[in-house]
């Protein structure tokens, strides 16, 4: 009995010893995952930020250089990039996501040649793509400009750049697959340097040293998209050779236990490309909706002329859009991350982690776009000024626009949560609900709310797929509502702090400061988004909350900043 006794207990020690190593592990794992998340993130949100933020600084001199026409240069330039960011989506077809996607799939199976030799099947397809993408545009512009000569040459500037962009964004997916999102954000950030310089230095040419039209100004301003892509994929090209040696060595490793032909692989990826291609251009199509759409609506419901229906659709497609693209590129940043994250625990079938990250990856958006969407709204004015100029319906459409990148950011960050999963179908279904949506609200509120109607029936559409999308990750035992609520019931009462006191301070900058003029709009929205900013940082790390997010790098940067 004893010795039975003796037994059962050493057992009883070991299975305990057993179960706090497999928890440690799981610990481990998490963490792991997590910290490759916010890494990634990191270095996809720096090439965001800093790409979107250069993309926006430029408008500042490249307005003012097209003098009395800058909202007709503005409205040539943003129906031209409507367009083009079609194509654009349709000729990379979903592919830098589908790749990242099957490579950290095949990785995590250790069959690292597969994802290589894919990589290297599709370059060819890929450069052959992007020439038919170009030839089609170039040829279908006149159709496309719904007799506006002006944008004929503007559409055709720009599908020179579809030549190279299919196969750098290919190149971009590749090593996201490897979770290296360090090319991906560096040759983006190349690429928007490239890009305005070409650009900023042709317009002053042509507007300032030349006296040209404002379409010349235009047309080699979207042609610039084309240097810039080229910067991109040398920086690229650079890259992939520096690695080509480490790729060898995986390479050499693989198990090779995987028997699948080439053109097995390549049509798995192009199948899998597909919701990819729709879920890429969904907001896009929002905005072609929109271009398509506002016009005839003014026209038949209002008696503006058609100059000031080509303002409005300039102030809230071309100068708002640009502004808040720089926080949606926050949440486009997290969904590059999650989905080869997600992929790779999904191959392993490890059900915990791929909740781990579903949540993590919802709590780290609302960690950053809250503050950032009710922030902007806050200095919407002293901003509007810095960028364009003074004008009353452009600083509230910015406002107002500020609040709409929420849905829009959650709704690219849940798409891609959702084929991280494989429910692909699921994805393109609650967006296709969404549009229909959208489709619906446009005309009526277009008619009552004019340039703030085609806001609202976008923020209705993503909304609707956002709730669809929870619902669904809710059902699967997925979301961990509670948790989720408890972060985002926090973080919105630190927002809309945050929110008070920056737009405290720029009423209060007003007494002292005349806001109607640039330079000192400029010290305005910098007392105003320091303070704002800082009281964010200082309550979600005063409170611990950040730590909960985001680990032990939140108790490094309490220590920098002295916060006890």
């Amino acid at each position: 009995m004893k010795k039975a006794g003796r037994k059962m207990a050493g057992r009883s020690v070991e299975d305990k010893k057993m179960t706090a190593e497999i928890k440690n592990n799981s610990v481990r794992q998490d963490q792991s995952a997590k910290e490759k998340m916010l890494r990634g993130s990191a270095w996809m949100t720096m090439g965001s930020i800093f790409s979107r933020i250069l993309g926006a600084i430029y408008i500042i001199p490249w307005y003012a250089w097209f003098g009395k026409d800058n909202l007709a240069a503005n409205y040539l330039y943003t129906q031209g990039y409507t367009v083009y960011s079609v194509f654009l989506m349709i000729s990379i077809a979903g592919i830098p996501s589908a790749v990242a996607k099957q490579v950290a799939h095949y990785n995590a199976e250790n069959e690292y040649a597969l994802g290589q030799r894919l990589y290297k099947k599709l370059v060819l397809l890929m450069l052959g793509v992007g020439v038919c993408a170009a030839l089609i545009m170039w040829i279908v512009a006149p159709l496309l400009s719904q007799g506006d000569p002006k944008v004929v040459p503007v559409y055709r500037s720009l599908a020179v750049a579809l030549t190279i962009i299919p196969l750098m964004s290919l190149t971009r997916g590749f090593f996201q697959g490897y979770q290296d999102m360090f090319p991906s954000a560096m040759s983006q950030l190349l690429e928007q340097v490239a890009r305005i310089i070409y650009m900023l230095a042709a317009t002053y040419l042509i507007m300032k040293v030349f006296r040209g039209s404002y379409v010349t100004g235009v047309v080699h301003s979207t042609f610039a998209a084309f240097v810039g892509a080229l910067g991109g994929f040398l920086f690229l090209g650079f890259f992939y050779l520096k690695k080509k040696k480490r790729l060898a060595e995986l390479a050499r490793q693989s198990a090779n236990q995987l028997s699948v032909s080439d053109g097995q692989v390549i049509k798995a990826l192009l199948i899998e490309s597909i919701p990819f291609i729709i879920i890429g251009v969904s907001t896009t199509l929002y905005n072609l909706l929109d271009q398509f759409t506002f016009k005839k609506i003014m026209l038949f419901f209002t008696n503006y002329s058609v100059k000031a229906i080509d303002d409005f659709y300039a102030i809230f497609a071309g100068n708002a859009n640009k502004l808040i693209m720089i926080t949606i590129s926050l949440a486009a940043a997290m969904a590059a991350t999650a989905i080869p994250l997600l992929s790779e625990a999904y191959t392993k079938k490890d059900q915990e982690q791929i909740s781990t990250q579903i949540n993590d990856a919802i709590e780290l958006f609302l960690l950053l776009m809250l503050p950032c969407s009710l922030g902007m709204a806050a200095v919407a004015k002293p901003l509007y000024v810095v960028f364009y100029q003074y004008d009353l319906t452009g600083i509230y459409v910015l406002s107002f626009s500020s609040y709409v990148a929420l849905p829009i950011g959650l709704f690219m960050v849940l798409s891609s949560l959702l084929q991280g999963v494989y429910q692909n179908k699921q994805a393109v279904q609650y967006f296709a609900i969404g549009m229909i949506v959208k489709i619906i609200v446009q005309v009526p509120l277009t008619a009552i709310f004019q340039p703030f109607g085609p806001l609202m029936a976008t923020a209705i559409g993503m909304m609707v797929s956002n709730w669809l999308m929870l619902r669904r990750f809710y059902y699967s035992d997925q979301l961990d509502l509670r948790r989720v609520t408890r972060r985002f019931d926090a973080l919105l009462l630190f927002s809309l702090l945050t929110f008070i006191v920056a737009l405290g301070t720029v009423e209060l900058s007003g007494l002292f400061l005349n806001i109607q003029y640039r330079v000192q709009a400029l010290l305005a929205l910098i007392l105003s988004a320091g303070t704002g900013g800082f009281c964010y940082v200082y309550l979600c790390l005063k409170t611990r909350l950040a730590d909960k997010i985001l680990g032990s790098k939140a108790g490094h940067l309490r220590s920098l900043l002295r916060i006890r």
